[in-house]
């Protein structure tokens, strides 16, 4: 783990500290949950430092984060609450319970994987892509994606996308359900793209038809056309160029007129640490461009370059756009 730049006396805090700077690194995998797991549970102390670590990056997202302009990244309020012993065996560490137990279901800023994503039967790291077999359906998954198999004795292969992206290769002769989010497709042949982020899901068919259902819901959607779904409901699919959407399986980001901090946000998804937009101002910018997965480093350059904002790197893979 890396050491901040701040002066942290207190061993817990400054413990806490290089765990959550481990975490935002892109980095973390099962084995870190494991060992992070192991110190949490030393003592309700150990928990309570964990716990006010998440508590203060969660704060630095509603209030931007200019905040580490002033101070440094990572950032940490300062010292922490003194409490008695008493204090933390008893609310104090129910309260750090809580805290720990939404840090594993619903992690900050994505800083590290869900509990869900770390249960996944396959799962790829930041910047990974892979191709893996369920049966005879060939399924390739791009980065930060976690897919898992649900035991399903009707004959129907079954996949649950829990996050990230995977395209989906069904056979003529065999069905496939795809779980995401609160809806499914279902595909007797074909080929299509689903992507689960941000509590949104967006469907791509490729090849052949497929059925998209949300609640009582279902849409058909043919070769050529894309929709997206959430809690509220389906929209409506539109034709789409399908070289976009599958530009990543030949190892290429594709912005057109796409909002710098929507671009920054893909960024992150293939590049380890992570890049922050500071300059709220910037944020709407729209870019366009083609640019290969595995140089990745030089959109970052070419960002600073057509928007003028200065770019400056921090230990950990962490990048300043201000």
């Amino acid at each position: 783990m890396t050491d901040n730049r701040n002066n942290v006396t207190d061993p817990l805090t400054r413990d806490a500290s290089r765990w959550v700077t481990q975490l935002v690194s892109g980095e973390a995998t099962a084995a870190d949950a494991e060992a992070l797991a192991q110190w949490r549970q030393q003592s309700p102390a150990h928990e309570a430092a964990f716990a006010e670590a998440v508590q203060v990056w969660r704060k630095l997202k509603p209030g931007g984060y200019a905040f580490i302009e002033r101070r440094g990244f990572p950032v940490w309020s300062g010292r922490r609450q003194q409490m008695t012993r008493r204090a933390v065996l008893a609310g104090g560490a129910l309260a750090a319970a809580s805290a720990a137990v939404y840090a594993t279901v619903d992690p900050p800023f994505g800083l590290w994987p869900s509990f869900d994503e770390l249960k996944a039967d396959y799962r790829t790291a930041t910047g990974e892509q892979r191709r893996v077999n369920v049966a005879d359906v060939a399924v390739q998954m791009n980065t930060q994606t976690s897919i898992a198999i649900p035991k399903d004795g009707s004959g129907t292969h079954r996949i649950r996308l829990i996050a990230g992206e995977a395209s989906f290769t069904v056979p003529s002769q065999s069905r496939l359900t795809v779980l995401a989010g609160p809806g499914r497709m279902l595909a007797s042949g074909g080929r299509f793209d689903v992507r689960a982020l941000d509590s949104k899901v967006c469907v791509t068919c490729l090849e052949g038809q497929i059925r998209v259902e949300v609640d009582s819901l279902s849409v058909p959607l043919n070769a050529g056309s894309q929709l997206t779904y959430d809690r509220t409901g389906i929209g409506q699919s539109a034709a789409i160029d399908t070289a976009d959407t599958t530009a990543w399986q030949d190892g290429f980001i594709i912005f057109r007129g796409t909002p710098l901090s929507v671009a920054v946000a893909e960024i992150n998804r293939y590049r380890p640490g992570r890049v922050i937009l500071l300059n709220a101002a910037l944020a709407a910018t729209p870019l366009s461009g083609r640019f290969r997965i595995d140089r990745v480093e030089d959109i970052i350059g070419w960002i600073a370059e057509i928007t003028g904002a200065r770019s400056r790197s921090w230990p950990g893979g962490i990048v300043l756009l201000s």
